[in-house]
């Protein structure tokens, strides 16, 4: 009788995260750019895999993190990062798999100092990708003022971290990931034109 060994998971460690980590790279450069993560996250297997695969790309055993909405994802997140679960308060990362926490995670995110507001969270959020609207993003890495379609949770996420008020330059960081695998990134200084 032989044994093979099967993995839970396709995604490579080093390869796969270097392709994730330049589309996030494109992403948060160009704020108005969706790119497709479909093929990497496709690699990872459980309930929120696009999460999982920025996760296994941003995440070390020296980057804390919290969840909202799923126990699964965090036990995932743990023992394939070892990154450390921490209060929301305190967390590196936030990921919100469901849409009800997106105010709460907002409002509890570390937002940096003025002196160094790099230590600040970066909050990613699972978007059922249906357009519920559009907005008008300026800031850089936008010539001027781009209208874009966007979802109810990008809507609500964008209204909730405008009424934090943060001193400039702090803030927090935003990250949107469909399940469809479309990954759209508003770094804190990118704001809603009214």
């Amino acid at each position: 009788m032989t044994w093979q060994l099967t993995k839970k998971h396709n995604f490579d460690a080093v390869f796969d995260s270097q392709k994730l980590f330049r589309l996030l790279l494109e992403a948060i450069s160009n704020p108005t750019r969706i790119v497709d993560i479909k093929e990497i996250a496709d690699k990872l297997f459980g309930s929120y895999p696009e999460l999982l695969a920025v996760a296994m790309t941003l995440l070390d055993n020296e980057t804390g993190f919290s969840i909202y909405g799923s126990d699964s994802l965090s036990a995932d997140i743990a023992a394939l990062t070892l990154a450390r679960r921490e209060a929301v308060s305190a967390a590196d990362f936030i990921f919100v798999c469901d849409k009800s926490g997106i105010q709460e995670a907002i409002e509890k995110a570390k937002y940096g100092t003025l002196a160094q507001p790099h230590k600040s969270a970066t909050v990613v959020i699972q978007s059922d990708g249906a357009q519920a609207g559009s907005l008008t993003l300026s800031g850089p890495g936008i010539a001027g003022a781009v209208e874009i379609p966007v979802s109810q949770a990008v809507k609500d996420a964008l209204a909730c971290r405008a009424a934090q008020n943060y001193e400039y330059p702090q803030g927090i960081d935003l990250i949107f990931v469909s399940d469809k695998g479309e990954l759209m990134a508003v770094p804190r200084l990118v704001k809603v034109v009214e």
